[in-house]
């Protein structure tokens, strides 16, 4: 076999159409093996001699794509001193384009013997794990264009590959869970029909199943135990792993363009695969410890402010640029729109504490490729000081974590919560105003993936986690969530109009907010877990949505979808609702109108006072939201106008009546009420008058809209 010199960057495998050059960073090692990996289950080792700046690199003529290989690295084995190198450990590059296999759980994946810790342990893991993939870079995109769709018209969607697509009743058997079931027309006329600009996936980088789940007859579902940041997870995939990932999931994404949709990937950057110091050895941890880890005083042990075992250290210059490699490979090359930094609390810790202006900050500031594309922040993690909602910089958007516990506490009754709902309702002025970000730094949700879904947000006060083998431990416990007077199925039609009416608040105070809003897939047909808040390790019908055709025995799935795109279109339609700045509490200069544009009042009719925010019960209010004074022009600066509306909110256990006030309006119509079942259409609408009273049935909400 010829081996050529070759470059030390890109690193990687990166083929040109004659061979592929390789090259991988290892400080620690005294030597690297790359292995070329045949069918049979042989390997060709190849020395790799060439160092540039502790870079091994090689050109191997003739190398095509779909070549299986790996590293083997010699150097120290002294976990003492932070160093855990073992040739007799295959270890994936970390910069693999695709990675095929799965890691077959056993001693030989290990660094040390199960019974003998600190003894090394030299079983060849090769025929156990999984192996990196030559691809071939060249893909037609035709004329594909990002759609680019500012923050004041996104609506984000979070979905899991598999769970979104693997009961679908339109999809072929053999697509359902695959990146292809993405791309096909019955997923992206659901979406399109529905609203969604944006389909923010849940990790689709190579991810792990843990050991531990494994051995439980689970596995790690939602896929946040990344090994690979640049290869497309092999398990999505149709129709093959040796690369074919790869085309698959760039024709997921070309299609979604081709409909307007926008796709943000769920990264994980925070922590790898690899666990603690009890973890496997499949890449990093063999590579170079040190270099990637943040270490403990004793370098035997990681430090875990993800609660996985280890985080990686963002004050090394391999790491940060491991990283930026990633986000620009996932912009540049498979054409996403942006990310959502799982736990970005630790990609700020620089060194112990939270830092806004840590050097990964700096870095994606200063980037020409990924300053440009949509970044959001899973403000927190689980180390001391990582709540960090309201605290990232200018560039970012936050999940604002503070707009879900609100919004969940006043429908649920819980007292003193108008004040603050009334902030969040107008985009979180207090958490981003002052750093000069707008309201659209507000990513609004009140489901995700982690937590109940939203059917199980009213049907239960518990959670009920059993499946996952845990007893009950694992999940959130405080999820401010109310059953409606019976926890979880029940045959009272009561509880069940009831739990229908909350469903429809809690969608329509989503989609009426101002920020970005966020559903969580399956949320319109009313999707159940049964009540498991953390269903991480469940791959089966239980985290899968059912869609209509299936839907559950309470018949929901219809209803709610039809409501679910009424409220998104009426967003949509309505700039009102989607204002770029905030709002200032006066009339707007240069509008011609008196009113402010934006108005708070009892359901007397009355303006709001001190007196009537800080009592402990109060829990309705109405917000008059002045169409005609939005104080932002238009994209050619253009004034912008839109009709009135008024949000009648009674989160109340009881009955009220509203006064709609006088001096705003003489006449609206009932475009939402949450109390019917089909919520009100437009077009069905009841007329009333200023100084009307309506009628509004405990916890439910009425809008009301003026033309302008």
């Amino acid at each position: 076999m010829q081996v050529w010199p070759g470059e030390a960057y890109p690193l990687g495998a990166t083929y040109d159409g004659a061979g592929t050059n390789f090259a991988v960073f290892t400080e620690a090692a005294d030597r690297v093996e790359l292995c070329l990996l045949h069918d049979d289950g042989s390997e060709t080792a190849v020395e790799l001699r060439e160092s540039d700046a502790f870079v091994r690199h090689a050109y191997l003529p003739g190398v095509m794509p779909g070549q299986r290989y790996g590293f083997r690295v010699h150097g120290p084995y002294a976990p003492e001193r932070g160093q855990r190198c073992n040739s007799a450990k295959l270890l994936l590059d970390p910069y693999a384009r695709a990675i095929s296999g799965a890691v077959g759980w056993g001693e030989e994946v290990y660094g040390y013997h199960f019974d003998a810790p600190d003894e090394r342990n030299d079983l060849d893991s090769a025929p156990h794990t999984m192996t990196s993939v030559v691809v071939n870079p060249y893909f037609d995109w035709g004329d594909d264009r990002r759609p680019r769709i500012g923050y004041h018209e996104t609506v984000i969607y979070e979905a899991h590959v598999k769970g979104l697509t693997m009961r679908h009743p339109g999809l072929p058997e053999e697509l359902r869970g695959t990146y292809a079931a993405l791309a096909h027309p019955a997923i992206i006329e659901h979406l399109v029909g529905l609203g969604v600009t944006t389909l923010e996936l849940m990790p689709v980088h190579q991810f792990v199943n843990d050991h531990r789940l494994v051995d439980m007859g689970l596995n790690n579902y939602w896929g946040y135990n990344t090994i690979g940041f640049f290869a497309p997870h092999n398990a999505y995939a149709s129709w093959g792993d040796r690369g074919q990932q790869v085309l698959e999931f760039k024709s997921a994404v070309r299609a979604l363009h081709e409909a307007g949709i926008e796709v943000i990937l769920d990264v994980v950057y925070n922590h790898t695969a690899e666990g603690n110091h009890l973890g496997p050895t499949l890449s990093f941890k063999g590579l170079d410890n040190a270099s990637y880890y943040r270490l403990t005083d004793d370098p035997r042990y990681y430090m875990d402010t993800t609660g996985t075992g280890n985080s990686l250290l963002m004050r090394s210059p391999h790491v940060l640029q491991l990283i930026m490699d990633s986000l620009r490979y996932w912009v540049t090359e498979m054409h996403v729109d942006g990310f959502r930094f799982d736990l970005a609390a630790t990609l700020a810790r620089q060194f112990h504490e939270v830092d806004r202006l840590s050097s990964f900050f700096d870095l994606v500031q200063q980037d020409p490729v990924v300053s440009q594309v949509k970044l959001i922040a899973e403000p927190w993690d689980v180390g001391e000081g990582g709540y960090q909602v309201g605290n990232f910089p200018p560039l970012w958007t936050e999940w604002n974590g503070k707009y879900r516990d609100t919004v969940r506490d006043l429908w649920r009754g819980e007292p003193r919560a108008l004040a603050e709902f009334a902030s969040r309702l107008t985009g979180s002025s207090d958490l981003y105003q002052d750093d000069g970000r707008r309201p659209l730094a507000s990513i609004n949700f009140v489901t995700c993936h982690d937590g109940f879904t939203l059917h199980d947000l009213v049907s239960y006060n518990d959670k009920h986690n059993q499946a996952n083998g845990e007893d009950n431990r694992d999940g959130e416990s405080h999820n401010r969530s109310w059953n409606c007077g019976v926890e979880g199925d029940t045959d009272d039609q009561d509880v069940l109009a009831l739990r229908a009416r909350q469903m429809r608040n809690f969608v329509a105070t989503l989609m009426l907010s101002q920020g970005v809003p966020m559903i969580s897939h399956g949320d319109e047909v009313a999707r159940t877990q049964r009540g498991n808040n953390n269903a991480y390790c469940q791959d089966s019908e239980l985290a899968w949505v059912g869609w209509p055709e299936s839907a559950d025995e309470e018949g929901l799935g219809s209803e709610l979808l039809a409501f679910t795109r009424a409220m998104v279109w009426l967003r949509k339609n309505h700039p009102v609702f989607r204002r770029r700045r905030f709002f200032h509490g006066r009339p707007v200069e240069g509008t011609h109108d008196e009113l402010s544009d934006i108005a708070w009042f009892t359901p007397e009719g009355k303006e709001m006072a001190q007196r009537d925010w800080d009592r402990a019960q109060a829990s309705a209010l109405t917000v008059f939201l002045n169409g005609n004074a939005i104080s932002e022009p238009g994209t050619r600066g253009e004034r912008i106008a839109d009709d009135s509306f008024l949000l009648m909110f009674n989160a109340s256990p009881k009955t009220l009546e509203f006064v709609v006030p006088v001096n705003h309006g003489r006449q609206w119509q009932v475009v939402v009420d949450t109390a019917r079942a089909d919520g009100v259409r437009p077009d069905t609408g009841a007329k009333v008058k200023a100084g009307d009273r309506l009628t509004l049935v405990d916890r439910s909400m009425t809008v009301l809209q003026r033309p302008v």
